[in-house]
């Protein structure tokens, strides 16, 4: 299998890091510090490099250094055999560039999927605990990385989707509807609809068996685990019962039918993870979607990608973090990033670890190595 790893960074005014250089080992890579040092932005800075923007902020104005007016993140590459250099600049009041050896993509989009990356955070529970959106954005980001045409039609759907609900508010203010002009934006969203829909179904049908397997391997195989899909896009009827709802969706001045509502429910035993399931349970489960992204991804590329741990030694159990240590030891991973506020823990959890293991301590604004 072709290798991928980073093997240098270049920041400059990054959240906390107003420069910083940074050489990686192919393996694994600790980076370790006091909580507020910049442990997590240093691994959102390798996230950005794979999937332009940030895992953690939701406007990327908010990743350039207070009361700087730009931010750079550039990053050397090897991937079947070659060196790539990526670079990840903005500034303030303009559009963010990426380019692949200085040359600048025609869109970004196809930059996404080509230096793939998986990140496994503390928040992760959320996928379980809140609402669908966070449950899309998940898969939508599982499937982006690995079919561009899934990518590209997921963009083109929403921006059809902003495009009808500016049209309904624009004809609720002015008393008046333009069928002809709605059955033109109706008919490009339910073709989309059905070409994502049949995509997040294969997808699926791939993906679930390796999020079982995981979590039968980090302990929890006493109870079966599913993934449901639910989409209104399902029904036979959805074309209909779409332009039927058009009343509806005139008089709360936006779309309510359509994949921007899909839902993967997950199940334990054939009852709500969300409702039933115990935090060690959920724990198990998240880790093990994540694990099975990492494999799907290896699979779909043909590559492994980035795999990025953020302060996973705080958050799961010590069978957890066993097991975890294990897929490290039998070099199921690629390069890895992990980071954790206490060094001698993460030493001890390690040193059975036979592969090139390269530490780094962060202080504030400083950086050691």
């Amino acid at each position: 299998m072709p290798q991928l790893h980073l093997e240098k960074l270049q920041l400059t005014h990054f959240k906390n890091y107003e420069e910083g250089s940074f050489e990686f080992s192919p393996h694994l890579n600790c980076i370790v510090g006091e909580n507020g040092s910049g442990k997590t932005n240093l691994l959102d800075a390798v996230y950005w490099l794979g999937l332009t923007k940030s895992a953690f902020q939701v406007q990327d104005v908010f990743s350039i250094q207070h009361e700087a007016e730009f931010t750079i993140v550039d990053g050397i590459f090897h991937k079947d055999r070659k060196t790539i250099q990526i670079t990840c600049s903005l500034q303030r009041g303009q559009r963010k560039v990426i380019l692949s050896d200085k040359k600048p993509y025609e869109r970004i989009s196809e930059h996404i999927g080509l230096f793939p990356v998986v990140l496994v955070a503390p928040n992760d529970t959320d996928l379980v605990r809140e609402g669908s959106e966070e449950r899309r954005r998940f898969f939508d980001g599982v499937l982006s990385q690995v079919d561009q045409f899934y990518l590209q039609d997921l963009l083109q759907y929403n921006k059809v989707l902003a495009q009808r609900n500016s049209m309904l508010k624009i004809f609720a203010d002015r008393h008046y509807v333009d069928d002809v002009l709605l059955d033109t934006y109706d008919e490009s969203l339910i073709e989309l609809a059905n070409r994502i829909f049949e995509r997040r179904q294969r997808f699926l049908a791939s993906f679930e068996p390796l999020a079982e397997h995981y979590y039968a391997f980090l302990g929890e195989s006493r109870e079966a685990v599913t993934i449901r899909y639910e989409s209104e896009v399902e029904n036979l009827d959805f074309r209909e019962n779409f332009r039927l709802h058009r009343g509806r969706d005139l008089q709360t001045q936006r779309t309510l039918m359509g994949i921007h509502k899909d839902d993967f429910v997950f199940e334990m035993n054939g009852v709500a993870l969300r409702k039933f399931g115990s935090q060690g349970q959920q724990k198990s489960f998240v880790l093990a979607l994540k694990l099975a992204q990492f494999d799907l991804i290896a699979i779909e590329k043909e590559m492994k990608p980035l795999l990025l741990l953020d302060d996973i030694f705080d958050k799961l159990d010590d069978r957890r973090i066993q097991k975890l240590i294990q897929l490290i030891e039998n070099d199921t991973f690629g390069q890895v990033f992990l980071t954790d506020a206490r060094p001698e823990r993460t030493r001890d959890l390690l040193k059975n670890v036979n592969s090139d293991v390269k530490f780094f301590q962060t202080e504030g604004l400083r950086f050691n190595q």
